[in-house]
């Protein structure tokens, strides 16, 4: 009588290197994987490092000038008008060139207008209105063009389980560039950070060259050159770009003989569900953010006031009071964002899921305003805003990322810019004008504002439940459709 036996399958071989298995500890990181990561971290790294550098300059530009406090607010609308003109002219260059010379192209063009507005503030030319303008949209159109590319690199799953260790690059990069603008402006003087920034910004487009031709030289090697990435637009409109997850490969296909379609910018996103969706949830975000911050500015300055006229602000002015306590906050913002992205975003996507994740914000916002809405003192809206401000730079900022993952190509570039600027841009002007008429002709108090916040954060919620099913949706479609 012979007995059977049943052999187990050997195990899998783990080919992780060791870069690999020290990021486990953020992410799940499969076997080479993880220095692309490590190189996206490090270029968005550089894109925030940037900004936070050129930052203190548009501030003393803007805020030399006449009525330069309430110049600022004034702005935000001629951001967005801006927007509504240089988003489809992006759009149109994403139609026409492929990703690594459009981030090449683009980038340039930011690095000379740093070289220019240095060589025009050495000249003493007032550019303090166009240059504050510039920062504004440099800093929504380069960050939302980083992660489109981002979007095109990874699949849904890849996405999913990296994005989380990328965006630990943008905290690290806002964190740490305002301390670099702290650290050289002592040394060379304020002007001279905008030839810092464009020297950042060039070394990031370095860095974003060599994830390119890395991950070409992957996934395309079996791809005819006129059918990669490096001659197929950006925006690949005619194309059909899979990738076929058990080979890590690219495949295209044509559509076939006939007109070829290039809808404009916006109009990829009014004509579709999802991406209408994730932009009204990124307008509300912005206007309930933006008015939370008023919220707390203003509640900070009354009680800056009666401490000093009461004797009890520790010998500290007026300004000293609020300067101390915004250092403070920021601080904790930043420690707070900086430990949810490291340990608990990647988890929360990975055990809870997109669907669910996209909802910690809002119901987060909508619980701190119900109780600002009753007790608005200082200390209860200090934690509403750590809490808010700390997750919408960590869980929020992927989340909105990787909602782009199961997209077109046209999607990834062009109605991401226009969402990532555009309707952002406009939260921030909604904002502004329930704030001047909350002031002006309502006469609001704090608790007033509050709940304005909690009505339009019930409405987030609404549309973040939305937003999550149509995910779940068009991720389901995604991986039952055929691969061509």
């Amino acid at each position: 009588m012979t007995a059977s036996t049943n052999l187990a399958p050997p195990p899998a071989i783990d080919r992780a290197g060791p870069l690999d298995r020290a990021l486990r500890l953020f992410a799940d990181v499969h076997a080479g994987e993880g220095s692309t990561a490590l190189l996206l971290a490090l270029n968005v790294f550089l894109l925030l490092a940037t900004y936070y550098c050129i930052r203190p300059v548009r501030e003393a530009l803007i805020l030399s000038t006449s009525g330069g406090a309430e110049l600022k607010s004034y702005l935000a609308a001629g951001q967005a008008i801006l927007l509504l003109g240089l988003v489809p002219a992006y759009g149109a260059l994403a139609d026409r060139l492929p990703r690594r010379r459009l981030l090449n192209v683009v980038t340039a063009f930011f690095v000379v207008c740093l070289v220019a507005f240095y060589a025009l503030t050495r000249s003493g030319a007032p550019i303090a209105v166009i240059f504050f303008l510039w920062v504004g949209i440099f800093n929504l159109m380069i960050v939302a063009q980083f992660w489109s590319f981002a979007n095109d690199l990874y699949t849904k799953e890849q996405g999913e389980r990296l994005f989380a260790i990328v965006a630990v690059g943008a905290s690290l990069g806002a964190v740490l560039g305002a301390r670099l603008a702290g650290w050289l402006i002592p040394l060379f003087g304020v002007p001279q950070l905008l030839l810092v920034a464009a020297g950042l910004l060039v070394v990031a487009a370095v860095i974003s060259n060599v994830v390119d031709a890395r991950e070409r030289a992957r996934h395309e090697l079996h791809l005819p050159v006129h059918l990669t990435t490096a001659e197929i637009p950006a925006a690949t409109g005619e194309y059909q770009i899979q990738t076929v997850e058990d080979s890590r490969k690219l495949t295209v296909s044509l559509p076939g003989i006939g007109p070829i379609s290039r809808p404009g910018t916006f109009r990829l996103v009014f004509k579709n569900r999802y991406l209408l969706l994730i932009a009204l949830l990124i307008l509300i975000l912005n206007w309930v953010n933006t008015t939370g911050e008023y919220i707390l500015s203003s509640t900070v300055s009354d009680v800056a006031e009666s401490a000093v006229a009461a004797g009890t602000s520790g010998g500290l002015s007026e300004s000293e009071f609020i300067g101390q306590f915004y250092s403070d906050f920021l601080f904790y913002v930043s420690i707070a964002a900086l430990l949810l992205q490291l340990f608990v975003v990647s988890r929360l996507i990975k055990y809870v899921g997109v669907q669910a994740g996209v909802l910690v914000l809002p119901l987060l916002a909508f619980t701190g305003y119900a109780v600002l809405a009753f007790a608005p003192i200082l200390a209860i809206v200090r934690v509403v805003k750590i809490a808010e401000n700390a997750t919408d730079y960590s869980i929020q900022n992927t989340i909105r990322n990787v909602l782009f993952l199961p997209t077109s190509r046209d999607e990834k570039y062009k109605a991401k810019q226009a969402i990532d600027s555009f309707f952002q841009r406009a939260g921030d002007v909604l904002s502004a004008a329930v704030v001047f008429a909350g002031v002006t002709l309502l006469h609001l108090s704090v608790s007033g504002f509050a709940k304005i916040n909690l009505v339009l954060a019930a409405i987030w919620v609404l549309l973040a439940v939305a937003v999550g099913r149509e995910y779940v949706r068009r991720s389901r479609a995604q991986q039952s459709a055929p691969a061509r």
